[in-house]
């Protein structure tokens, strides 16, 4: 089938690249012509596993495209995905001013070329979004019969978004027209023949509510996990074997029941705090959501104080910070705990030398002024404390024993649990975990 993905974000360049692998032809869109320059040269603007390898491959067998003309894109496809930023407003709620731009030049490209066309609303939306792009591309001129307007929500993981795209638990699609499900189908057949993925179709209101679910509930457990890890270390418990047993209930599970310093990236805070929106001009109670919220804050709050605390003054020292991606497998650093925890040590006098695998570019453009290693034990040299806030595997594996020999004083705060305790308190740190 031909493909339009309009937006070359996460979302757009890994499910333009996936749809390709499937056998699919697809033209991708962005508005950033060095961005699109870059595709072109088969060079990913994002870190993600796999990403750059599966868009080269796709690019030399033809079946992948990249262009700056929505128009060209629309004209040529049967389905297009809108795969553009929803970033929240100051009151919580997503801005669709870019979902309806799209929708605008999607409508008028139509109007010319009045071939029957689905719109794929991929961004995540707030319920009842489809509705107003639908109204959008009627009062455009867009014929009513010539399009439907369908809800596809993504779930995949920054990190791992290859994998998961590919080898998906459930495909949810959004659908009010059995013309529109049965192309749906038929676009995915591809995958659902080769992982026998479940596949739930269910009307485009119950799509749109679905992904802002499923983020906000995730984001309850991690918050969860985190008021259990404040008890347990405020009365001596270990908040890890604690999670441990209460996932084991089948119930529950066990998966983002891990304690830290907080959830961060693109998704979790922006799809909680415009659920909360929603919630709140439908009349419902919202504040289970406010807790999530208030709690992840604290997370990484507290953290900043057991190193205030264990330091005593900050002012002078110079501290190590290991990982400053919101989560390993990216090199995404919006809403990032390690950032966060970076300005408060800086505000307060501290130097501050980082390491990152991936993400060292991106936040120098937001912290420009801390010192930035390409070595996480030079990151270390003669640090006073150490303080790892994201959970790489080169962070894990790293040598204790150099780890002491490179610090000028040996404290950890361990953010994200990556030590064993016992190992590091026998090889003569003073050593703080997280909940533990």
């Amino acid at each position: 089938m031909k493909v339009a993905i309009i937006g070359t974000g996460y979302v757009g360049l890994t499910t333009g690249v996936c749809l390709a692998d499937l056998g699919h032809h697809v033209i991708c869109v962005d508005n950033d012509l060095e961005k699109i320059e870059k595709l072109k040269r088969g060079e990913s603007p994002i870190y993600e596993i796999g990403m750059e390898d599966l868009l080269r491959k796709n690019l030399k067998e033809g079946r992948i495209v990249f262009m700056n003309e929505i128009a060209s894109a629309v004209k040529e496809s049967e389905i297009i995905f809108v795969c553009v930023n929803t970033p929240p407003k100051k009151d919580g709620h997503a801005d669709l001013k870019y979902v309806e731009q799209v929708t605008k030049e999607i409508a008028l490209t139509q109007c010319n070329h009045g071939d029957y066309k689905i719109i794929v609303d991929k961004s995540t939306v707030p319920v009842k979004t489809a509705e107003k792009v639908k109204e959008t591309l009627a009062r455009y001129g867009a014929k009513e019969a010539m399009f439907d307007v369908v809800s596809n929500p993504e779930f995949l993981k920054e990190g791992t978004a290859i994998k998961d795209t590919l080898e998906p638990d459930r495909l949810v699609i959004g659908v009010d027209s059995e013309k529109a499900k049965e192309k749906m189908l038929e676009l995915y057949k591809p995958l659902i023949d080769k992982t026998h993925v479940p596949v739930k179709i269910v009307p485009v209101r119950s799509a749109e509510i679905i992904k802002h679910g499923a983020n906000t509930f995730l984001a309850l457990k991690i918050s969860f996990a985190n008021l259990i890890a404040f008890m347990c270390e405020d009365v001596g418990a270990n908040a890890l074997e604690t999670l441990e047993a209460i996932g084991l209930d089948a119930r529950i599970g066990s998966q983002f029941l891990k304690p830290g310093i907080g959830f961060g990236g693109g998704c979790f805070p922006k799809d909680i705090a415009a659920l909360k929106k929603t919630l709140e001009i439908l009349g419902i109670d919202g504040s289970l959501i406010d807790s999530i919220e208030r709690i992840n804050e604290t997370a990484w709050q507290r953290f900043v104080k057991k190193v205030e605390k264990e330091l005593w003054v900050l002012d002078g020292k110079l501290i190590a910070v290991l990982g400053l991606a919101f989560k390993s497998g990216t090199d995404d650093i919006r809403n990032s705990p390690a950032l966060k925890v970076i300005e408060v040590l800086k505000a307060n006098g501290a130097r501050i030398r980082a390491y990152d695998p991936q993400a060292i570019e991106n936040a120098r453009k937001v912290i420009p002024d801390i010192q930035y290693c390409s070595d996480p034990y030079d990151a270390m040299k003669d640090s006073e404390a150490l303080l790892v806030c994201t959970e790489w595997e080169e962070i894990k594996t790293l040598d204790p024993k150099k780890i002491k020999e490179t610090m000028a004083v040996p404290i950890v705060f361990d953010g994200r649990n990556v030590f064993d305790p016992q190992k590091m308190k026998k090889a003569g740190f003073t050593y703080f975990g997280s909940g533990r």
